[in-house]
C-alpha cells in the first residue's frame, strides 16, 4: 500500500527497515505512550525484524501498520520516521483504531497530522464508518493530533486497555 500527501510517503515497513524501527522503538520517549504497562522497548535488530514481520501480517485491507517516509525535501527526506496505523481495538467488537509513533526527531513538524489526515480518508474510503483512537491520559501530543485531524473527544474510557484511555472517534460522515 502506499499513501502520498503534499510531504509524505505512506508505505509498507521491509525488513531493510529493521535499524529505522530499533531506533524508533528502542526509545522510552517513543515506546512510554504505546499500549498497557510497563514499556516495551525494542531490543536488537532481530527484535525489529520480528516486529515488522508481525506488522507486514497485519494487512487487512483498510487496515495495515504502515512506515512513514519523508518526502518534502528537508533534512528529513527519504528517512522513514515512524508508524501510522489502522488496526482492530484490543479486547473489543471490531472497533478500529489509528494510531502513530514517531521518531523524536520528527516531532513538532506536523507530520503525524498529516499522515493521520491520510490514513483516516485511506479508512474511510475502504468501507469504515468510524475510527477510535485512545491515547494515554497524560499523552497531550497524541491528543494534539486527535484534535487536529477533527477528530471527536469521548472522553476517558475503560473499554479496551486495561488502563484508562482518552478516547476520540471520526466518522465517515
Amino acid at each position: 500500500m502506499l499513501l502520498e500527501t503534499e510531504r509524505l510517503r505512506i508505505r509498507d515497513w521491509t525488513l531493510d527497515d529493521a535499524p529505522t524501527v530499533l531506533d524508533i522503538l528502542g526509545r522510552i520517549e517513543v515506546v512510554k505512550w504505546l499500549g498497557d504497562g510497563p514499556p516495551n522497548l525494542c531490543q536488537d535488530l532481530d527484535d525489529a525484524r520480528s516486529r515488522i514481520e508481525r506488522w507486514r501480517g497485519r494487512s487487512d485491507p483498510p487496515l495495515g501498520y504502515w512506515a512513514i517516509e519523508v518526502a518534502d525535501g528537508s533534512t528529513l527526506h527519504g528517512r522513514p520516521i515512524g508508524s501510522v496505523l489502522l488496526v482492530p481495538l484490543p479486547n473489543g467488537d471490531g472497533e478500529v483504531e489509528i494510531g502513530w509513533h514517531l521518531h523524536p526527531d520528527a516531532w513538532g513538524r506536523g507530520y503525524a497530522s498529516e499522515a493521520a489526515r491520510a490514513v483516516l480518508r485511506h479508512g474511510f474510503a475502504g468501507g469504515l464508518e468510524e475510527i477510535h483512537a485512545v491515547t494515554h491520559l497524560t499523552n497531550g501530543p497524541s491528543q494534539a493530533v486527535c484534535r487536529k485531524v477533527g477528530m471527536e473527544h469521548r472522553g476517558v474510557t475503560h473499554l479496551w486497555y486495561e488502563e484508562p484511555s482518552e478516547h476520540f472517534v471520526a466518522r465517515r460522515d
